[in-house]
């Protein structure tokens, strides 16, 4: 199937092939017909696979049928939970619709509301926002939605993880009843199924991409045992070895700033990117990332949705999250559309519950790979129970010498994860 064989509008075909596309992807292939018809539908795929596009596109298209008023209206509304996938999804809509007459704004918070209200006044067809912003916006009079027609709730997964379950339901409570909605999402817990059905009509449609295969099958999968201590030197070992631009992801705003100065003292250039940082910040390091200027970037999981490289090779999980979906995010942003990519987790004795969930997840075992340079430490910190419990966010281990030691004994080799040494079965 080819694009031109959807019946959309010549405008939307040009920017596409402008763009590059000429067949739809599979989410494209079977959303996008369900959606010019009008119907409800939940999406379900992995990150990476054009389910931007899947959802933008037949809603330019019903946008090009609707009557021309003297006055724009917001007639189509996107919700992200964060302000990178905002911008992302913004510009792809804006691409998409080229040429078509039709206005995108991109509202969200951390920065003034000044330029954003500016650009609601001069009159909005497609309007991209983050929960908060909206929320406050609207409160001000500055946003009308009574003549929306179309809603999209993208990346919902995270928008639960984030806490804004709140925010949509007071959402929910503004837009117009009758409208069409979009439910996208890379995974589907249960907590989400229950909120697509609070906005979903009772006859949407489902379309499931590769569910049993929650990670995209062209990024290959490692993992490496490492004593925490020796994280640095392990990451600093795989970058001698990596060429190009590397995302390194963290748990903590902290602990990804403690990374970019270590980075930095070796002569690496590198920038972090989390919600402590100013959005100009976070935008200058992300174009510093993409033009290459900025070899490493190091993020926190706020942004692991937003970020959209293309020819992204590097993952590395320097630290893997509590949360096992958001590691299906994270290795998201590589081997993107027809690309390959890598995703390489290094994993301390405490995040061994954290490696099994995900390998639950995923429904696979991550190969473990033992050769590297660090293989003893890691013995030695695997080898004490203490250290295998999970630490809370923020809670210091067992120093040297006091049950967590990293001093005096030789260090075991043998066993299994769960055993006295990283050894995989």
């Amino acid at each position: 199937m080819a694009f031109d064989a959807l019946g959309l509008d010549p405008k939307i075909l040009d920017a596409l092939d402008a763009q590059g596309y000429t067949s739809p992807t599979p989410i494209q292939a079977q959303s996008i017909p369900i959606l010019l018809e009008g119907i409800d539908l939940l999406g379900t795929a992995q990150t990476g696979t054009g389910k931007t596009a899947a959802f933008t596109i037949p809603i330019v298209q019903h946008l090009l049928e609707q009557p021309k008023t003297n006055r724009r209206k917001i007639k189509a509304l996107v919700v992200t939970p964060t302000r990178e996938l905002a911008l992302q999804v913004g510009d792809n809509a804006k691409r998409y619709s080229k040429n078509t007459g039709l206005r995108t704004a991109i509202i969200f918070g951390g920065v003034g509301q000044n330029p954003q209200v500016d650009l609601l006044r001069k009159g909005v067809d497609i309007l991209v926002a983050t929960p908060g912003r909206l929320l406050d916006l609207q409160g001000q009079g500055h946003i009308d939605l009574r003549e929306l027609t179309h809603f999209v709730l993208d990346e919902a997964d995270q928008m639960l993880d984030m806490g804004f379950i709140h925010d949509i339901r007071k959402l929910l409570k503004i837009i117009p009843a009758k409208r069409q909605s979009l439910f996208f999402s890379a995974t589907m817990p249960k907590s989400i199924q229950e909120l697509s059905s609070q906005i979903l009509k009772s006859n949407y449609q489902s379309v499931r991409i590769a569910v049993d295969k929650p990670t995209a099958e062209r990024v290959t999968q490692k993992v490496y045992y490492v004593s925490k201590s020796e994280k640095p030197s392990m990451l600093i070992h795989l970058l001698q070895e990596m060429e190009g631009s590397v995302l390194v992801f963290g748990r903590t705003k902290h602990g990804c700033d403690k990374v970019v100065r270590i980075l930095d003292k070796k002569g690496i250039t590198a920038a972090a990117i989390h919600g402590n940082k100013s959005q100009n910040a976070r935008q200058k390091a992300l174009k510093g990332f993409k033009a290459g200027d900025v070899r490493v970037l190091v993020a926190t999981d706020i942004a692991a949705r937003g970020i959209d490289i293309s020819g992204l090779e590097y993952v590395v999980n320097y630290e893997l999250p509590n949360v096992a979906e958001t590691y299906v995010h994270r290795i998201g942003r590589t081997g993107r559309a027809d690309a390959s990519g890598s995703s390489i987790s290094l994993c301390s004795a405490d995040e061994r519950d954290y490696l099994k969930d995900i390998e639950k997840l995923i429904r696979a075992d991550i190969p473990l790979d033992e050769d590297h340079p660090f293989t003893e430490g890691a013995a030695e910190e695997w080898a004490i129970p203490e250290n295998r419990k999970p630490k809370k966010q923020g809670q210091r281990g067992p120093r040297p010498g006091r049950g967590g030691g990293q001093r005096g004994g030789a260090p075991k080799q043998g066993g299994s994860r769960g055993g006295r040494a990283p050894r995989r079965r």
